[in-house]
């Protein structure tokens, strides 16, 4: 049968205003590596694809990448039939990007008693802010056998991205909040993650018997890592050698996407590929190099055509 081959890009952008202009070969504005760019060159190269006996292409621009991925999970709810998918996120375009790393998003209350109270006299109150520091240096220190501390892929990061509590200079806290942001590795998944972070939780509560601890879970991702090996990858390969005359390189990246969604559910070969440089995304640099953007279009619509043969093989 003839392959059907999934092309996802995102239309929405991170806020923030950048003037569009050119610059000799670089065109700047928001969204022009993450990632309009990406889709732009897959709309396109699947257009110059018009028999579908070869192939069924279908191409998504979806909204919400940025935010909870609503447009991906709308698809996936409602039902996607394919063989193969490529979402289009800056790798660069002599790269390939196999994986992400999963996410695991925590919101975490620190309550004491008693408090709050006055600073004076801070020998009678439990400072809610310190407490929930102390919580979180144990939290951070979470890791497991299977990781490879050494590698970014491969092990768990944790960070504390937000803290909410206090009043004024002289009153003792007695609530904080924290928001916490855990990049899980492959080989570990949310729940694992999320089991001993309650176990740590709840030891420091046995061992601060004056704070309560309340967990709200904000999101939970799984890592998603494609076969090097797959029919995808090795198509994209071919395509990229063609079209820039170097061999590709297969980068698994600490951040996470809608392919971690689709992959996982799905359980097909995907990648993502795409014009750009990812350091400039959300950046008030962000640029496009046009001649990287239309050599895209070119290795969209050789991987498309390898993928065909390649399939008719197998």
């Amino acid at each position: 049968d003839a392959p059907i081959i999934f092309l996802c890009g995102h239309m929405d952008t991170v806020s923030g205003f950048i003037p569009v202009k050119m610059q000799g070969n670089l065109l700047y504005g928001r969204g022009a590596v993450d990632a309009k760019a990406s889709l732009a060159a897959m709309i396109v190269a699947a257009s110059i694809f018009e028999n579908e006996r070869d192939a069924k292409i279908v191409v998504a621009a979806v909204v919400d990448e940025e935010g909870n991925s609503r447009g991906i999970r709308h698809l996936l709810k409602e039902g996607i039939n394919a063989d193969y998918a490529i979402f289009g996120e800056p790798s660069g375009v002599e790269k390939i990007t196999i994986g992400y790393k999963g996410v695991l998003r925590l919101e975490i209350l620190c309550e004491t008693n008693p408090g709050p109270g006055h600073s004076s006299a801070n020998h009678l109150y439990t400072n809610a802010i310190e407490r929930a520091f102390e919580l979180w240096q144990k939290i951070r220190n979470i890791h497991f056998e299977v990781e490879k501390l050494e590698s970014p892929f491969y092990s768990l990061s944790s960070s504390v991205t937000r803290i909410e509590g206090g009043q004024d200079y002289s009153t003792i806290p007695s609530k904080c909040i924290l928001k916490i942001d855990m990049r899980v590795p492959p080989k570990l998944t949310t729940s694992q993650v999320l089991a001993e972070v309650n176990k740590v939780i709840e030891q420091f509560k046995k061992d601060n018997a004056q704070v309560n601890v309340k967990t709200k879970v904000e999101e939970a991702i799984e890592a998603f890592e494609s076969n090097p090996k797959s029919i995808l990858v090795r198509a994209l390969f071919h395509a990229i050698r063609e079209v820039r005359g170097k061999t590709p390189m297969l980068v698994r990246k600490t951040g996470t996407g809608d392919m971690n969604l689709l992959g996982r559910a799905m359980n097909i070969p995907t990648v993502t590929y795409g014009p750009g440089d990812s350091s400039l995304c959300h950046t008030e640099n962000e640029h496009i190099d046009i001649k990287e953007y239309l050599d895209s279009i070119e290795v969209y619509r050789r991987a498309i055509e390898w993928i065909i043969k390649l399939h008719c093989r197998n």
